[in-house]
């Protein structure tokens, strides 16, 4: 019997292996419970990063974050482990190494007509409006409009009280890429960076913007496949829905969740909202505003692959491990320095670079508005997969699928206002 034992032993490490997903994204090192309601922003860790000459990167106290507690910052942290069933029946891309890439990349600048790519979400000043009232709004301002031949008024959404970066980190970089693949322009979103085209003879706005798709559709619609709504869920399942079932677009289904939580006390936690299937504005179609992906597929956790994937296809969606200083990033290429694990976040990953003191780092847009970070934006170190950011990342190639009918109606209108 004692013979057996060894066998036994290894049959149970073996067991408990294939139990693990392969996911590196997610760290399970639990937080003391007593911390929980500890503010996420403290002043000693701004100290300890600032006061390290290796860290490569500045903390501050980021004000999008000052009145959040540790369990609620953790609320927002969206990424769930991804099952292993799931993660088995993805495609990983490879990039042919021939390919020849620039030392730097920023498709903001690349794709410059694409508006979504610039886009970061949070709160903004000005009031929420519609297109159609653009022009009182611009005069209630005391704004001359007969010098604004080009004005841009931007509508940004809120990730806001939901833990909704998988979905968001999705839609966004599928959003980027019907705009790099297709050049897609489509009639004017509530909420989106605008341009706006001033007319003084007709006294009429007329807009145009790149296509925006529904964040609160896959939330809603995607369920248990996707995970768990706001509770978070796996970025690989929301591309997986746009290929199967497909998205409709901001103008038809906005972002649920427009009211900030800044004031203390209040808990950012709202329930997933309700799938409707049906539009906002009355002259669209549900499922005739669907828009697909061919497909999903994660791509070789390789620099050269990720970097050919985004410089030939656009904008990806990533997730990484956050730890507390992350909440404090101001600017710099960050490294992990000092705090615990707190969870998952998906972000997009739009290009890459090599700072003045020549660290290699990728170039990330975040849903935490413009007051986090830089500018909304952060660097992390390329190269090292540092907090796992080249371990799982996402994407998949927008489908033409219902956009032949919609470009011909653009055109139509198009040709009539000329």
């Amino acid at each position: 019997m004692a013979g057996k034992s060894p066998n036994k032993a290894a049959l149970l490490l073996l067991l408990l292996a294939a139990a693990i997903p392969s996911e590196l994204v997610i760290a399970v090192k639990p937080i003391p419970q007593m911390s929980y309601e500890s503010k996420i922003l403290e002043d000693s860790i701004v100290e300890k990063v600032n006061g390290n000459p290796a860290a490569g990167w500045k903390a501050s106290i980021n004000t999008r974050f000052s009145n959040y507690t540790v369990s609620q910052f953790k609320y927002i942290l969206g990424v769930k482990q991804t099952p292993r069933n799931i993660l088995d029946n993805i495609p990983v891309k490879k990039h042919a190494r021939s390919l020849n890439l620039p030392k730097e990349f920023d498709a903001r600048r690349t794709w410059s007509q694409c508006s979504t790519i610039g886009r970061i979400l949070g709160n903004f000043p000005l009031p929420l409006i519609s297109w159609h009232d653009s022009s009182s709004y611009l005069n209630s301002i005391h704004t001359d409009l007969s010098t604004l031949p080009f004005c841009l008024i931007i509508f940004i959404t809120n990730l806001g009280h939901c833990g909704s970066c998988w979905a968001f980190g999705a839609v966004e970089a599928l959003s980027d890429r019907f705009c790099v693949l297709f050049g897609m322009v489509r009639p004017p979103l509530l909420i989106d960076l605008i341009i706006v085209l001033y007319s003084t003879e007709t006294n009429i706005i007329w807009t145009l913007q790149n296509i925006s798709l529904s964040v609160n559709d896959l939330l809603a619609c995607c369920g248990f496949l996707c995970g768990g709504g706001c509770a978070g869920g796996y970025p690989i399942s929301a591309w997986r829905y746009f290929v199967n079932h497909g998205v409709v677009t901001e103008e038809c289904d906005p972002y649920f969740d427009q009211i900030g939580c800044d004031h203390p006390g209040c808990t950012p936690v709202y329930p997933t909202p309700q799938c409707m299937k049906k539009c906002h504005v009355k002259n669209l179609l549900w499922e005739e505003n669907k828009r697909f992906s061919v497909n999903a597929y994660r791509i070789n956790n390789d620099v050269h692959d990720i970097m050919a994937e985004v410089y030939q296809n656009g904008p990806v969606e990533v997730a990484f491990t956050v730890y507390e200083d992350f909440a404090h990033y101001k600017s710099g290429v960050y490294r992990h320095i000092i705090g615990d694990v707190l969870g998952g976040h998906a972000v997009k990953l739009i290009g890459w670079g090599t700072s003045e003191q020549g660290e290699d780092y990728w170039l990330l847009a975040n849903q935490w508005n413009r007051n986090w970070g830089d500018d909304g934006y952060f660097k992390i170190l390329r190269g090292t997969n540092e907090c796992g950011i080249e371990e799982d990342v996402i994407a998949g190639l927008p489908s033409s699928k219902n956009l032949i009918k919609n470009s011909a109606e653009m055109d139509a209108a198009t040709g009539a206002s000329t």
